[in-house]
Parts: C-alpha cells; sequence; structure tokens
C-alpha cells in the first residue's frame, strides 16, 4: 500500500534571502498566497466536514484490508498459544479506485460466514484530515473476521479499524485454558495494538492519535468494560455462579466443554508453581487495564457482569455505549447488559427484540448454516443482515459523537 500524503499549505510562502529580508520579487508570491489560502482553507474544511459526515452516515470509502504481526517486548502473556505475536487484521477507507471483493471464513469453496467486502493491501484514500482509530475484540473462540461486517461497516464510513486475534482464545489455533480463563490479558493486546498502529510505517500518518475508541463482543464487549476503567474481582464471579442467582453466565462456553473443570486444574497447578505465567497473571487479575488513550467504548452483549467490582464501574468517566439481544440465553442481559448500564454512569444501552446472543457474528453462508446451526438460527423475529446495518449505524453515530 501506498501511503497518501496532504499537500503542504505553506508552499507558497517566500523565502527570506541571506540577509533575513524578502527578495522585492516575491511580493507576487505574497499575492498569491493571500488569494489562494482563504480556497485552500475552505477546501480543507471542506474535507474535514466531509470526513466528519462520513462517521456517522452511510458509505463514503471503499474498504481496504491489511494484516499484521505485532510482537510485543517479551515478557509477555501468551496464554499458552502456539503464535507469539498478536495477529491483527486491518480495515481501513481505500483509494476511490479500488473493486471491493466478498470476504469469507471458512474453506473457500464452502464458506460458513461472511466477513464483509473489501480489497486486500488496497491504497489508503487520500485525506486531509486524518482516520480515528477503532480498536475491536472478538468474543470467546472466535477471530477478527468473524466480526468483520462491523469493522468493513466502519471503515466505510472513515475510521480505521484493527482487530486482534486474542492469543490462545481465537479459532484460528488450539484453544487454551490461559486464553479462555485469564479474562483481562485482552485489554493488554488492545493496548499494544494501540501502540502499534501509532507507530506503523503505514497507518501512523492517516491515524488521529487524539481520536480512538474500542469495541467489542461478548468476551470482547467485557474486554470494553476493562479498558475502559472496571475491575475484575474474581471472587465476585465465584460467589454469583455459586448462589441462586445464577444464570447462562456461569455455564460451560460451548466453544469449550469442560471449562471450569480445567481451570480449576490449571488454577491449582499455578499455585504449586508448575505455571508460572498463569499464577502471575492471577495476581493481577485485580488491576487496573484502563487505557487513557481510549475515549469512547461500544460493547455488544458484554459478558460477565457479575466479575466486576460495581464500584469500579461507577468510576468509569468515558462513554459507554451498549448493545444487545433481548432474548441473549449465552449472556443474560440482566446480570451483565442491564448491570453494566445501571452501574456505568450516563451509559447508554440499546435492547435488540428478539436477537439472540450470535446475532453479532458474521451472515451466515449456506454451509454455514449447515455445519454450525447454532451459531446461524436467529429465530423467526431477528434479521441478521438488518441488525448488522442497525448496530454499525450506532457505532458511527456514538464515535462520531464523542471522538471529536
Amino acid at each position: 500500500m501506498a501511503k497518501s500524503k496532504s499537500p503542504e499549505l505553506f508552499t507558497l510562502l517566500p523565502k527570506p534571502n541571506t540577509a533575513g529580508s524578502l527578495r522585492t520579487n516575491n511580493a507576487l508570491g505574497w499575492m498569491l498566497l493571500f488569494a489562494l489560502l482563504p480556497g485552500v482553507v475552505l477546501a480543507a474544511m471542506a474535507r474535514t466536514e466531509e470526513a466528519a459526515k462520513s462517521e456517522s452516515v452511510g458509505h463514503l470509502y471503499k474498504v481496504g484490508l491489511a494484516q499484521r504481526k505485532f510482537v510485543p517486548p517479551e515478557p509477555y502473556n501468551w496464554r499458552g498459544a502456539q503464535t507469539h505475536a498478536l495477529v491483527t487484521t486491518i480495515w481501513y477507507p481505500a483509494d476511490t479506485g479500488a473493486e471491493e471483493q466478498p470476504q469469507w471464513i471458512g474453506p473457500p469453496a464452502a464458506p460458513l460466514f461472511s466477513a464483509g467486502k473489501a480489497v486486500p493491501d488496497a491504497k489508503i484514500a487520500a485525506s486531509l484530515a486524518r482516520f480515528p482509530l477503532i480498536v475491536l475484540s472478538h468474543g470467546t473462540g472466535g477471530s477478527a473476521l468473524i466480526v468483520g461486517w462491523f469493522a468493513s461497516g466502519l471503515a466505510a464510513r472513515g475510521y480505521v479499524v484493527a482487530a486482534v486475534n486474542h492469543p490462545g482464545n481465537n479459532g484460528t489455533e488450539a484453544y487454551t485454558t490461559q486464553g479462555f480463563v485469564l479474562w483481562w490479558e485482552r485489554a493488554r493486546d488492545l493496548s499494544v495494538v494501540v501502540d502499534k498502529m501509532l507507530a506503523d510505517p503505514e497507518f501512523a500518518g492517516t491515524i488521529d492519535a487524539r481520536r480512538i475508541g474500542a469495541a467489542g463482543f461478548s468476551l470482547g464487549g467485557y474486554t470494553m468494560i476493562e479498558i475502559a476503567g472496571g475491575i475484575t474481582r474474581r471472587s465476585l464471579y465465584t460467589d454469583f455462579c455459586r448462589s441462586p442467582r445464577a444464570d447462562g453466565i456461569c455455564v460451560d462456553p460451548p466453544e469449550f466443554p469442560g471449562l471450569t473443570a480445567k481451570f480449576n486444574e490449571a488454577e491449582q497447578a499455578a499455585a504449586k508453581d508448575k505455571d508460572t505465567e498463569m499464577q502471575v497473571s492471577l495476581t493481577h487479575a485485580s488491576d487496573s487495564y484502563r487505557d487513557p488513550r481510549v475515549r469512547a467504548v461500544f460493547a455488544m452483549a458484554p459478558a460477565l457482569g457479575p466479575a466486576f467490582d460495581p464500584a469500579s464501574l461507577q468510576k468509569i468517566s468515558i462513554p459507554v455505549a451498549i448493545v444487545a439481544g433481548n432474548d441473549d440465553s449465552n449472556v443474560p442481559i440482566g446480570s451483565s447488559a442491564r448491570f453494566f448500564a445501571k452501574n456505568i454512569p450516563r451509559a447508554k444501552l440499546t435492547l435488540l427484540p428478539g436477537a439472540g446472543h450470535y446475532v453479532f457474528l458474521g451472515s451466515c453462508a449456506e454451509a454455514g448454516r449447515i455445519a454450525r446451526p447454532g451459531l446461524c438460527d436467529d429465530g423467526p423475529r431477528a434479521n441478521r443482515d438488518a441488525i448488522h446495518a442497525s448496530v454499525v449505524r450506532m457505532a458511527a453515530e456514538f464515535f462520531a459523537a464523542h471522538l471529536k
């Protein structure tokens, strides 16, 4: 990709001579400057207004797609994952000449899910205004691509969106117990992605470092609360799941049957110094993972409400938007979405009638409906494509309002 360059506004300024005074024959240059500068400024203002408008309305950009393998300084908690890199997929506004193609998850001959439309390695769109950055966190056992519908929708509206595959908890390689239970480490992944995107040779010059937000689905929604300043208390979650109030959030995720038993075994091993990495992480479960660069978060079906200290939620000071399905049985809205909305100051909650948990995954192809019916059947009252369009619009309006 070729990085676009902004024109220099002041190339018409006359240069001083060696005596420090202006050459008389540069008078014409000054006249040209004052004649042209208002038009240049107005053009820049118009382009900035266009960029702002693009964040809240329809598609103004083609969408480019790129991938990075970000490697943070060691030591880093890889949660037992095979890959020691934060594999990150990036969607971004692309040059108008780009030809978008459907992106799919699964075998090329029989794809399972749609990941939106994009152009791999397209040129970044030329713009006088820099683009906001959104870091994106997938759900339990998912991947960056499974929320490609959301990322591509925002990129078409003028955002750079970077979604990371969380180590040990993504569908591109073997799952690990640590990847599924050391939830708080995910916020650190996002902070590293922010670091790396702001230093990336191709993207750094196109990103407005003052306008950074975050979004996530399910366990990625939990990650939003963490990065906004919520504090995890594992004992609160354990107490909730042992009480009569226990609900679907206490059940092993379908992606990892027997997780609770395996976690108990891993925790006992960590206590005996057999797994130092896990032991160290557990001692930092209740640290703050607030990233002050993230100025607003958008949480879709956020999970693990009972794991948070309510007092920490009440101290969250950045804008938080929450959207969830009214019929979510995997992450019941009472103990999570409603709980967050009740305890986070000025949080905005939107409930989608008839929608379940997996409506926030990519739309299913025919092979996906056959192979993974539990992830594809949204019931008679939910239209996944329509919900996706509505949620992208909500997110664009939310970020446009709060990342100014």
